[in-house]
């Protein structure tokens, strides 16, 4: 199984040309199947596959996490590429989504409309409950047990013109199973990275877990939160952990000193082969 990343905050050195772009895209290929996972902000998932030698044109579905524009503006440029092709998602993803800042609220939602997307090419497919594509899961909506993951209350969305907190169903993963165990792939997790590989491991029923890769949404996390993820991700013995994207440089330097040798920053760029 190879997982490359086209498109992330920064970029790798090499090779040259790559573009550092804010948001994640994901491609996983295995034997049997080619899957892109988020497609980014804008322009970096084609722009960078075309740097790194990949053809988009045989991508068998695209994922996407949650319906934020930094993970789902790049859909209608990687549709040029793929034609159509079938695109699974929550139910929940073209909700009409905000987010609060100090003098203004912001749009942060996909920034195309459902047939517009339609017309490029996208055939969605929306689903609440895991999706099985042979060793790769969809995790579907994440249960929220731990008591130290909370929602950013920064995150809205309108409904009957009335802003209202964002509970973030649409926010999932993937599962992947691999012979060395189970590998997490994450958007941005919003409702949780522990929450988010509990919920990984319940849908597959595998306990190891090798690796965990993408945005850990560490950015905004108190001491408690860091202190009871790093606990809980060293009783994982993790192998790999590749952070990207919404973790942050405070995260990004305690998970480091956590995890040493284990830790690589998952750069726009950045090949895993399993």
């Amino acid at each position: 199984m190879r997982i490359t990343t086209l498109s992330e905050n920064t970029a790798g050195k090499e090779p040259k040309g790559l573009l550092g772009e804010f948001g994640l895209s994901i491609l996983i290929e295995s034997d049997d199947h080619k899957i892109l996972f988020d497609t980014g902000q804008k322009i970096a998932a084609v722009r960078n596959a075309e740097v790194l030698g990949v053809d988009l044109g045989d991508v068998e579905k695209i994922v996407l996490s949650h319906g934020h524009f930094d993970h789902t503006g790049g859909l209608k440029s990687v549709l040029e590429k793929t034609g159509e092709v079938e695109v699974i998602a929550s139910p929940d993803i073209f909700q009409n989504k905000f987010a609060k800042r100090k003098k203004s609220v912001i749009p942060i939602g996909i920034p195309h409309s459902k047939d517009e997307l339609e017309a490029a090419g996208a055939r969605f497919n929306f689903r609440e409950d895991p999706t099985v594509i042979g060793n790769i899961t969809v995790t579907g909506v994440i249960e929220q047990k731990t008591s130290y993951e909370t929602i950013d209350g920064d995150m809205c969305v309108k409904r009957d013109g009335e802003l209202v907190n964002d509970a973030l169903r649409d926010d999932q993963a993937l599962a992947l199973i691999t012979d060395e165990g189970l590998f997490v792939i994450l958007g941005c997790a919003h409702r949780g990275m522990i929450n988010t590989i509990e919920q990984a491991k319940k849908i597959t029923g595998k306990e190891d877990v090798y690796g965990v890769i993408g945005g850990t949404h560490l950015v905004a996390a108190d001491s408690v939160q860091m202190d009871e993820t790093v606990k809980r991700l060293k009783e994982y013995g993790l192998q790999l952990l590749g952070v990207s994207h919404c973790t942050g440089p405070k995260a990004s330097a305690r998970l480091e000193a956590e995890f040493g040798e284990l830790f690589f920053y998952n750069n726009a760029g950045s090949v895993i082969e399993i």
